[in-house]
């Protein structure tokens, strides 16, 4: 029987700085080494999970002596739940690394002339700042490590084996790197109530009923998947997502929710009985309310339906689309195509500095979103397309629709085509305004568009903060 490969543990270790992806980085023997569960300024043992002739990976098993910057937690699930991976920094010091990944993966990856980067736009409100959740309930618990060792304890004390799943029932977010277990989240802090006491009353309840939760491994079992979403408006919407139907305790759990909850504006319920959680090719019904809530940026009013795309951080943006329309230089004249326009929030936001909007998304039902959008907000000159931009944007459109003058594009992580980039370079539009959730594959874009645009501006700006997530908004200019 072969040997198992014995762990490689590096003791005593400095961690320098943070690296792309908001990993920590130090340098042991000449030999880069990727951290986690580490901030700089910590000496930590790390327990290596590759080890490579030039660079390493591991996390940090022991911290011998903490950073100066190290704060304590706020949730009682971090580290945990695999989400607010940065709760331990300081949200200055977060904002810090933040903009250093922009200007990183820019210089790095994008290679072209770069102006001076505007500082990081920050959240006012760095908790219960999300006006969307997702949570799972599971038969399935993810045990955490301190309570794993009191049960090895009574078990050896006992002679008793024990399960470490439990069956009853839980509710809450996938445990980090596990697709079939959960952590049991007693309180989140990203989202304003009733959204815990909402989420732990379902949980109790069906308990108490005996109802059956989804086996995520096994794909069995009734109460599967909850959404809730809480505008700043007031109104709150609640998907409760069943396995397969059963009406008669469909129809209690529903109204046992409207009893104990009377600020819920909108109940639906959808049947799913794929083995995937997406809603996209689902039909959520209405069991009570209007089927939708609206938000409001600005003056601007979006009705969001519970498959709708909607920025999930509402008052954050507000901050990323006025830095958008800044950069778009308007000034009522020119036509803006959005593209990637998904229910049209950008190009509504701006619309009141335009002579025409033009949106174009390939996904059908967002596009009937953004139709009712603007109807919403009594826009006369926007206009929305479903299709693929590199289709749909040939000379008829243009002799229909007129060029463009500013193109905003806010595409999803993967960056836009490579085929879209030449579209836009055959379009030539004087202004290019691009936001972007991934500055990596904006910097790849930014290179291949500098064949005839230049930066001209650059503003990072923080939608979630303790997470390693960042958006960036580039305007580009027209050489010549």
């Amino acid at each position: 029987m072969r040997n198992k490969k014995k762990s490689i543990v590096l003791p005593d270790v400095l961690v320098e700085d943070y690296a792309a992806e908001g990993r920590s980085l130090a340098r042991v023997d000449g030999k880069v080494v990727f951290i986690e569960s580490a901030v700089p300024g910590d000496v930590v043992d790390i327990q290596l999970s590759k080890n490579k002739k030039d660079w390493a990976e591991g996390r940090a098993i022991r911290i011998k002596q903490p950073s100066a910057d190290r704060v304590d937690p706020f949730c009682e699930h971090f580290g945990i739940c695999g989400g607010c991976q940065w709760q331990m920094l300081p949200y200055t010091k977060q904002l810090q690394y933040k903009q250093k990944q922009v200007t990183d993966n820019l210089q790095r990856i994008g290679k072209v002339p770069l102006p001076e980067i505007l500082p990081i736009a920050g959240c006012e409100e760095t908790r219960y700042y999300r006006n969307k959740l997702e949570y799972t309930f599971s038969t399935k618990r993810f045990i955490p490590q301190h309570e794993f060792q009191e049960l090895r304890r009574i078990q050896e004390e006992s002679g008793e084996r024990f399960e470490h799943t439990e069956k009853a029932g839980v509710a809450g977010f996938h445990a980090k790197g596990m697709f079939d277990k959960l952590v049991e989240i007693n309180t989140c802090h990203l989202q304003h109530e009733p959204t815990n006491d909402i989420r732990n009353a379902i949980a109790a309840y069906a308990r108490q009923k005996k109802w059956s939760f989804y086996d995520i491994r096994m794909h069995e079992g009734w109460l599967r998947t909850m959404q809730v979403r809480l505008a700043t408006t007031g109104e709150l919407m609640v998907n409760i997502v069943f396995g397969y139907e059963e009406k008669k305790q469909r129809t209690e759990l529903l109204d046992y929710l409207l009893q104990q909850f009377p600020q819920i504006t909108t109940l639906l319920y959808t049947i799913n009985t794929k083995k995937n959680d997406s809603l996209f090719d689902l039909s959520p019904q209405v069991y009570h309310g209007k089927g939708h809530i609206i938000e409001k940026l600005e003056e601007f009013q979006f009705k969001i339906s519970p498959k709708s795309f909607f920025q999930t951080n509402s008052r954050q943006a507000e901050q990323l689309y006025r830095i958008t329309r800044d950069f778009a230089g308007l000034d009522g004249t020119q036509t803006v195509y959005d593209l990637y326009c998904g229910t049209g929030s950008i190009g509504i936001f701006v619309s009141k500095l335009a002579k025409q909007i033009i949106g174009v998304e390939v996904i059908a039902e967002a596009i009937e979103d953004a139709k009712e959008n603007a109807a919403l907000n009594g826009l006369q000159h926007a206009s929305f397309y479903a299709g693929d931009v590199i289709d749909i944007c040939d000379d008829a459109f243009f002799a229909a629709h007129g060029r463009p003058d500013v193109i905003i594009t806010d595409p999803p992580r993967a960056g836009m085509h490579e085929k879209l980039v030449s579209k836009l370079l055959d379009i030539a539009a004087p202004v290019i305004v691009y936001v972007s959730c991934n500055p990596a594959t904006q910097a790849r874009d930014l290179n291949l568009l500098s064949e005839k645009y230049s930066v001209e501006k650059i503003q990072p700006v923080d939608m979630f903060p303790h997470t390693l997530h960042i958006e960036n908004v580039v305007q580009l200019k027209l050489k010549g």
